[in-house]
């Protein structure tokens, strides 16, 4: 609408569209001026001769449309914010799904059940990393607690054997009298079993020791080859009692180690190899420098180690044969100690057999000269 204010007032022009009942503003110097009348919104303008000037229109339309422009984003904002929640929703579902699959999984694992595993479908996210790592941890710890109750049954079926002697000869000797004689025989046995039931402790005392030990051994420069010396000369009786011709070939080699526990890792292997040897045999010792090592050798011509059993000599109670497992106060022992004292001072031991061809024990150690 338009309208047009005379400055005598008494008459004025009006638009079409303008009503008649339009009051003139107040006068105002200036440019022009805004007012608004319920939904009415007008300018106008005072020229210098006092006409005024009045344009305005009516914005009732306006506002409605601005309302239900406010409505529909007020819907559609509601809208998104419902899909948001429920997309997150789902999103966190499924993102804490694995959690709760691997919380659950540990639960079950914890109460005993140690075969329970994280189902993995993708291994590629960090969760599914997790899970697969989870699960190594837990084929581990299950591998560990299997052989601990492997351990302790070998240990519990090693030690019935010499107690069911002793309990038997001291029956057997107070049942009745018994001439003297019979009584030293009951005694002897008794005394053997005892040996074999001390031998057997120390073994598991050592392997205790050498698993628990949060720090080594105490360790200091050691000639290999005069350790091996003496080790051959304190062994030389037992290989002429067992019909076993000894040679040696000792290179001076040194390496950082505790003297008592290398010397019972060449005390192990040089008497597995005078045990196990045929009669009129030989068993070579050897020690050398390599360049960052230094290795000894013990080889045998006995009846060496079937492939299979290889992989499992240095484990705790394993006999590689028939014949082995009927040497007499030999546990299974000797070999798995032996690995782990190599182990412990950095080293490696490996072992190459034939059947009927001997066999062959490797000990590398970290050469002192490297320290």
């Amino acid at each position: 609408m338009a309208r047009v204010f005379p400055s005598n007032r008494h008459s004025s022009s009006l638009s079409p569209s303008a009503p008649p009942d339009v009051p003139r503003p107040l006068r105002k110097p200036g440019p022009p001026a805004f007012r608004s009348r319920g939904t009415l919104r007008e300018c106008f303008h005072y020229a210098p001769s006092g006409e005024c000037i009045l344009v305005g229109r009516d914005t009732a339309a306006d506002l409605a449309d601005i309302r239900r422009s406010a409505w529909m984003l007020g819907g559609a904002g509601c809208a998104v914010l419902l899909l948001g929640l429920a997309g997150g929703w789902w999103v966190g579902a499924r993102a804490l799904r694995p959690i709760a699959d691997i919380s659950a999984t540990a639960a079950r694992i914890a109460n005993g059940d140690l075969t329970q595993r994280i189902r993995t479908t993708d291994t590629e996210s960090e969760l599914g990393r997790l899970a697969h790592d989870l699960n190594d941890t837990f084929a581990r710890l299950q591998a560990s607690f299997a052989r601990q109750a492997q351990f302790t049954a070998d240990a519990s079926h090693e030690l019935r054997t010499p107690v069911s002697v002793v309990l038997t000869q001291t029956q057997s000797a107070l049942a009745r009298e018994h001439p003297a004689g019979e009584y030293r025989e009951s005694l002897a046995a008794c005394q053997r079993a005892a040996q074999r039931m001390r031998s057997l402790i120390e073994c598991l005392l050592t392997l205790a020791r050498l698993d628990s030990a949060d720090t080594p051994a105490a360790t200091k420069p050691c000639e290999l080859d005069r350790l091996s010396r003496e080790v051959v000369e304190l062994l030389l009786p037992l290989a002429n009692e067992q019909g076993v011709q000894l040679e040696v070939n000792l290179s001076p080699a040194h390496c950082l180690a505790n003297a008592d526990q290398l010397a019972q890792v060449v005390n192990n292997l040089l008497s597995n190899a005078i045990h196990y040897n045929r009669p009129g045999g030989t068993v070579r010792v050897a020690v050398y420098c390599e360049p960052t090592t230094a290795v000894l050798t013990v080889s045998d011509t006995g009846l060496g180690i079937p492939p299979e059993d290889i992989p499992h000599i240095f484990e705790r109670f394993y006999r590689a044969d028939k014949a082995r497992s009927g040497a007499q106060g030999h546990a299974g022992l000797g070999l798995a100690i032996t690995k782990a004292i190599v182990e412990a001072h950095g080293g490696s031991i490996e072992v190459a057999s034939e059947p009927g061809q001997g066999s062959v024990f490797t000990v590398r150690l970290p050469s002192a000269q490297h320290f």
